[in-house]
């Protein structure tokens, strides 16, 4: 089986680090023309060359036009909308409205701004992919993460609503739950984990692990493998789905 992304050009939002920077560079490297934008420039500065990147803050509507702008006029065939936040690790009565409104803003808010504006040149076309990151905890509970877990619950219910409204039009859109993905962001959720519950991170990294079947850790390329073969015409039926590639979460918080 012989991917290729040739022609197609594909949007990535929160390229500069982990699974979206592996997803931008997976793509380049099959074909794509390639855009990406991350908070954090200097992800997005160590790219290669001919991927092109915007620093931008994903809740911020009027930025992601601006991209959007400078994109459409030439053509999208791909969103992936990937940005996200972990959120407060706390109990639901210490969460304040700032830190509720940006988990809901960067998890959530963001794929809708992007979604508007991809779904009308999608249209046009009569073709289209869209790939939402979800997250286990956009299918099961998770106590003391609740602004993240409403937010990636959101998704899942977007995800499935957009796919029966845009089938007709022959967009497919699907989510991933990419489980317990090594790499920086997961240190800072179990080292937050960690500190609420007054483990060691060590023993909060075995929970995770063990609430998988499979007891383990993925890593970001298994993530942007999967989204290849969505996007690309292998996929072409594959649509409405929500597709873990975790080693089947069981649990976010094995209790002893």
């Amino acid at each position: 089986m012989q991917i290729s992304l040739e022609g197609r050009r594909a949007f990535v939002t929160a390229g500069g680090d982990g699974m979206g920077r592996t997803t931008a560079i997976t793509m380049h490297e099959l074909g794509a023309e390639v855009f990406t934008c991350d908070i954090e420039p200097s992800g997005l500065e160590t790219l290669p060359e001919g991927i092109t990147t915007w620093t931008c803050d994903v809740t911020d509507s009027g930025a992601l036009d601006a991209i959007f702008d400078e994109i459409l006029p030439g053509g999208l065939d791909i969103l992936v909308n990937n940005a996200g936040v972990g959120g407060p690790t706390k109990l639901v009565e210490d969460i304040t409205d700032e830190e509720w409104s940006h988990t809901m803003g960067v998890c959530i808010d963001a794929q809708f701004y992007c979604a508007r504006r991809a779904v009308p040149v999608f249209k046009a076309q009569q073709s289209g992919v869209i790939i939402n990151m979800v997250s286990a905890a956009g299918i099961l509970g998770f106590p003391g993460r609740s602004p993240y877990v409403a937010a990636k619950w959101a998704v899942s219910g977007f995800t499935e609503t957009l796919a029966m409204e845009l089938g007709p039009d022959n967009i497919r859109v699907n989510g991933i739950v990419p489980g317990n993905v090594n790499g920086d962001r997961m240190e800072r959720v179990i080292a937050n984990h960690a500190e609420l519950e007054g483990l060691t991170n060590d023993e909060v990294r075995r929970m995770y692990a063990i609430g998988t079947s499979m007891q383990c850790y993925v890593d970001p390329q298994e993530i942007s493998d999967l989204i290849m073969f969505l996007v690309s015409d292998y996929g072409r039926h594959i649509s409405g789905q929500i597709i873990g590639v975790d080693g089947n979460t069981e649990t976010l918080y094995p209790r002893s």
